[in-house]
């Protein structure tokens, strides 16, 4: 049996993955409520930044948490397009989670399927990029503790889409987006408790790419997008400000 190290670098991956998944989080939540306010493509632009910011956050944050996680006795590796895989599984789920809500007739229906749809593409972003892992021996999990994995999986999505139709006020907001975080993190690290590993000492060469030549880079990239994305939906005004903009321009054009 290899022992399990999840945090190799300290406090430092622990930390910033938090920090990612409470950015992905408000981002996400942000457009959200953008959504909810506007009509026709404008909706539908929202929704898709939405989902792929939370999706982006979700994925990020796995993958930073994932590399202070070391198995002595062996090296370890990740199958690079399982590792893209999960981060499209993540995305579409979150995707098919928000439209629900943001489309949906029924607040309460819409709530619970965009909650369920987007908790298993949190869970299922966990357990396929755990599946990328290539290392000498065995991956094993304790199913009581996969399950309660992805119990709070949906438990969080589901609180963060309630937030995203009930919460305007940015203070409410971002205490949303910090318990989101929160529960995001419990669900990789419940799910991390699940694992142990029988390790096969081998000096074959393991397949695929370490997490610094492939995770590192691309979560460098997302965790850019997601600045990148917050600066952008900062910058853009929302509906109350634009028919505010516009009820100005009509009173000084007025004779």
């Amino acid at each position: 049996m290899g022992h399990l190290d999840h945090a190799a670098f300290g406090w430092l991956t622990p930390v910033l993955s938090y920090a990612m998944a409470c950015i992905g989080a408000a981002l996400g939540l942000r457009c959200t409520v953008r959504a909810l306010g506007a009509t026709g493509r404008s909706r539908r632009n929202w929704l898709i930044t939405a989902a792929s910011a939370i999706g982006t956050g979700i994925w990020t944050m796995h993958f930073v948490a994932m590399l202070g996680f070391a198995v002595s006795g062996t090296d370890i590796r990740y199958d690079v397009l399982l590792t893209v895989l999960s981060l499209l599984v993540a995305m579409v789920f979150v995707g098919a989670g928000v439209f629900a809500v943001g489309y949906g007739k029924d607040r309460n229906r819409a709530l619970l399927t965009g909650g369920l749809a987007t908790g298993l593409g949190v869970a299922g972003m966990h357990y396929l990029g755990m599946a990328a892992l290539r290392l000498h021996g065995q991956v094993h999990y304790d199913p009581a503790l996969v399950t309660l994995s992805v119990v709070i999986a949906v438990a969080a999505a589901t609180a963060a889409l309630w937030a995203g139709l009930n919460i305007e006020s940015p203070v409410a907001a971002a205490i949303a987006s910090l318990v989101m975080g929160a529960a995001v993190s419990t669900m990789h690290y419940t799910g991390m408790i699940a694992v142990s590993v029988d390790v096969a000492p081998s000096g074959a060469v393991l397949p695929g790419a370490t997490a610094m030549q492939f995770i590192f880079p691309l979560a460098v990239g997302l965790g850019s997008y997601l600045f990148i994305t917050a600066a952008f939906v900062a910058l853009s005004p929302t509906a109350r400000e634009r028919a505010a903009y516009a009820s100005a321009e009509q009173l000084a054009a007025a004779p």
